[in-house]
């Protein structure tokens, strides 16, 4: 059966946050930027900031809808054009510090390490994207992704995504993103894949 993938709305916004949790719980990325004291607590208030002051108002989020009330899957967008958003961002850079704690700096070094590899000019950025530990393998994650792809088709412009899980590379290649660089993050960080996705692009 085909997932039903739909818009989220503020209401969406903290069992949205509770799946992203779950999904980046162990993930080396986040792991590295944000402190391991309280970690999981940081990680919830880092996607509810996301999700509250970029994904909702200025960007885009899909989500695929669960038993009792849960999510199954998310997928967090930002998109080109949207007005103001450096402003909200660099509103937010202390917060987001706060968020790190003790990784502040590793934070900062790895926002810088990744700036160059991305894409200048207008394009859609895979921000995020999560599944609800239990739902795997169900194609959820290529589902949530998909509007996204073809909303960012239908305007002509190019996606982007980074990932720190080998394993994830080859799902993007499937849905047409192709690597652009593989880097190591500083502060003995990890191997972090930047891909972009050309509109039309075929799947691999």
């Amino acid at each position: 059966m085909t997932p039903h993938v739909r818009i989220a709305s503020t209401s969406d916004i903290a069992a949205a946050a509770d799946t992203l949790g779950l999904a980046f719980r162990d993930y080396p990325f986040t792991r590295h930027v944000l402190a391991a004291d309280d970690h999981e607590r940081r990680l919830a208030e880092n996607q509810t900031l996301f999700l509250s002051e970029i994904g909702i108002p200025h960007g885009r989020v899909w989500v695929i809808d669960g038993s009792d009330g849960v999510l199954d899957a998310v997928a967090v967008w930002t998109t080109p054009g949207s007005t103001g958003i450096e402003d909200v961002f660099a509103r937010l850079v202390p917060r987001l510090a706060e968020i790190a704690g003790d990784r502040a700096d590793v934070s900062a070094d790895t926002e810088a390490a990744l700036a160059p590899h991305r894409p200048n000019g207008p394009a859609w950025f895979l921000a995020t994207v999560g599944v609800r530990p239990g739902q795997q393998g169900r194609g959820l994650g290529a589902a949530v992704i998909r509007p996204g792809i073809a909303e960012a088709d239908r305007a002509g412009h190019r996606a982007y995504l980074e990932t720190s899980l080998p394993g994830n590379v080859r799902l993007y290649e499937r849905l047409g993103f192709r690597v652009d660089t593989a880097l190591d993050l500083p502060h003995g960080g990890p191997r972090t894949w930047a891909m972009t996705r050309n509109p039309g692009a075929r799947a691999g």
